[in-house]
């Protein structure tokens, strides 16, 4: 066995070798490969093979290229004509779906161009959905740590100024950061209080040359128009963190132009990968005549790529006011990646508990089709099958591309979408609610998208109560006791309390000694002593505090909690007090005598803690309930058991 050794270390170095190298190849920049005959570019970049994702479908990448010119393909292998002479940079941002790798790095190649053609013709993405001016696209859901390219598109518009707001208020930490930004329509950046210069500068020109805001005579007010104008963006500004500010000039009719923006997805991105989160565009022209416009494009934060998903718009709701008649807006988007079209796609959502499956309200589809139930033969339709726990949509008769279906170049006619709203049921618990769904494309096996969770935030419910406390075997040993508590709202099950009581001035006497018969001096005359009683007079402000209780609903009507409480005393004031019964030595009579003998102050200086454990009746959620609780002190060691009424708000 010994001569077979020195062989392993070859195979050893080649393991190596190829791991180190399947290492590199993972994170390794794309090198694009063009083919130049005089304008004419055809591009390729050979990227590093896919690695499956068990259990999901089959893994493939996706393609944005952007040619330096204000252009750009969803293609695989793009084939591009350039109308000028000039060098341009070419990117390739591609994005690996359903591959546990990471995603090709993106590397710019500078082109040469030497001949021009101001007949090139090429094939130009469908980019408008709608008639607006103004829409913006992504190449990619963002994922944390990932950058992904946004396009923003204008056309046909007067000249004015293109606002981006990200990076919503709502959520804790900054999710994007604006890495590149590339325009090719002699777009310039430009400030909010440089914007506003200008439109006082304009505004003033406009006022001076008369006639433009004159109509039948009457004067218009520029800039009372521009002030409200100004309100709206402002309004809309205060939920965003961030901005960015291009001045546009204006576009022919028609005329789509771009602009490119390598936008990176920080890795401090919201923890929840099901999240939606919001980027807002805002067109403001510089007529204040004209109505502003505004895109907002919804995206889901993922931990994969996946193009078949559902989101839900608002994930985290306010338990508070939230009613049986709050809508939840779904989105389930789908892609069909085969080799040929779909002519039929079923879509099966669970739904929670607590939504209300007959209140389901579809407000929009795409391929837009009509119900089934008005449909003549053969028509593309849609129709719905609602049972208690589940919701079925199927799309009929349609025409759905594949990615990999031959002469199909545009990515966004095959996929498709479903969105509806459906409210709470009558009982709302204060739990997550988790939907899914399984999409079915013709008779091929079920694609499952993510699950959307649904959650409600915790909130604060501040509490008052109001107790009655005995000692036993303690003087004193009965007390009245107001305390303030801080909880999450209307908790479900199990949750942290905190709670306060603050004790006013309040005066007790102890007995110390007692003593009986003797003689002693008053006045220079002697007397005989009944009895002579030292007392102490204490004078007390006190609190107790909770700073750990564990609590649990075991219904919406009891409830069990047990924690630990720090009692100290804030000031104590203690007086001795000696009190005295004499008899004069004839028999004369008795009188009494007290007096001082000196006082004492103490603050913070006495400590204790103790356990407890308590059950609570009654609207234990939010409201009034009735509790007994038994405390365990410690040095010194006693025991307490307080009666009281609390109520959460």
């Amino acid at each position: 066995m010994a001569s077979y050794k020195p062989l392993l270390w070859p195979v050893f170095l080649l393991c190596m070798i190829s791991d180190v190298k399947a290492q590199t190849d993972d994170t390794a920049a794309v090198e694009i490969e063009p083919l130049i005959e005089n304008n004419r570019v055809q591009l390729s970049a050979p990227l590093r093979p896919l690695r499956q994702v068990a259990g999901a479908p089959a893994s493939f990448y996706t393609y944005f290229w952007e040619f330096g010119d204000g252009t750009y393909s969803f293609e695989k292998e793009p084939v591009h004509y350039y109308k000028d002479t000039g060098t341009y940079e070419v990117r390739l941002f591609a994005t690996n779906n359903y591959d546990d790798g990471k995603k090709p790095n993106t590397k710019p190649r500078r082109i040469p161009v030497r001949n021009r053609s101001m007949l090139a013709d090429n094939k130009t993405p469908n980019f408008f959905t709608g008639n607006g001016a103004l829409e913006m696209k992504t190449n990619q859901m963002p994922k944390p740590g990932e950058d992904m390219v946004l396009l923003i598109g204008h056309r046909g518009h007067s000249s004015g100024s293109i606002m981006l707001l990200y990076n919503e208020k709502q959520f804790s930490t900054e999710g994007f950061e604006v890495a590149d930004i590339r325009t090719y329509h002699r777009e310039k950046t430009t400030g909010f209080d440089s914007m506003w210069q200008m439109d006082k500068e304009n505004l003033a020109l406009r006022e001076g040359s008369g006639g433009l805001f004159t109509v039948s005579g009457a004067q218009w007010q520029p800039w009372a128009d521009r002030i409200q104008q100004l309100k709206q963006v402002k309004q809309v500004m205060s939920a965003y963190r961030k901005n960015n500010i291009w001045r546009v000039e204006p576009a022919q009719p028609g005329e789509e132009q771009f602009m490119f923006l390598t936008v990176n997805t920080l890795p401090e991105m919201i923890r929840d990968t099901n999240a939606v989160v919001t980027i807002t565009a805002l067109f403001i022209p510089d007529n204040p005549a004209m109505d502003m416009e505004q895109f907002n494009l919804e995206l889901q934060i993922v931990a994969s790529h996946d193009p078949n998903r559902i989101m839900l718009k608002r994930k985290r709701l306010n338990y508070r006011f939230t009613g049986k008649n709050k809508e939840n807006t779904y989105k389930i988007q789908f892609q069909n990646t085969g080799k040929g079209p779909a002519k039929k796609v079923a879509i099966t959502v669970t739904l929670p508990g607590m939504l209300n499956a007959s209140t389901i309200d579809v407000v929009g589809m795409k391929p837009a089709c009509t119900w089934c139930d008005s449909a003549y033969v053969n028509q593309s339709c849609i129709d719905t099958i609602v049972t208690k726990d589940s919701i079925q949509f199927i799309f009929n008769n349609i025409y759905l591309p594949g990615t990999q279906q031959e002469g199909v170049s545009d990515p966004d006619s095959t996929m498709g979408y479903v969105q509806y709203r459906i409210r709470f049921g009558k009982k709302i618990k204060k739990v997550s609610f988790v939907s899914r769904a399984a999409i079915v494309f013709d008779k091929n096996e079920p694609v499952y998208t993510n699950r959307s969770v649904g959650r409600f935030r915790k909130g604060l419910s501040p509490g008052i109560i109001l107790g009655y406390g005995a000692v036993p075997n303690k003087f004193p040993n009965r007390d009245y006791t107001l305390g303030f508590t801080v909880s999450e709202y209307a908790a479900y099950k199990h949750y942290l309390q905190w709670e306060l009581y603050l004790q006013s001035f309040k005066t007790y006497e102890a007995l110390v000694s007692h003593h009986t018969g003797g003689d002693t001096l008053f006045n220079g005359r002697a007397y005989k002593m009944e009895y002579r009683d030292t007392y102490e007079r204490v004078k007390l402000l006190s609190f107790e505090a909770v700073p750990i209780h564990l609590r649990y609903n075991l219904s919406s009507w009891i409830s069990a909690g047990a924690g630990a409480v720090v009692a100290g005393e804030i000031e104590r004031n203690t007086t001795t007090i000696v009190r005295a019964q004499l008899n004069s030595p004839n028999n004369q009579g008795l009188f009494m005598l007290e007096g001082e003998q000196g006082q004492a102050s103490e603050s913070f200086a006495r400590w204790r803690g103790g356990l407890f454990g308590d059950i609570q009746l009654g609207m234990v959620r939010v409201g009034p309930a009735i509790g007994f609780r038994y405390t365990q002190f410690v040095k010194p060691s006693y025991n307490r058991l307080l009666f009281y009424v609390s109520w959460k708000f």
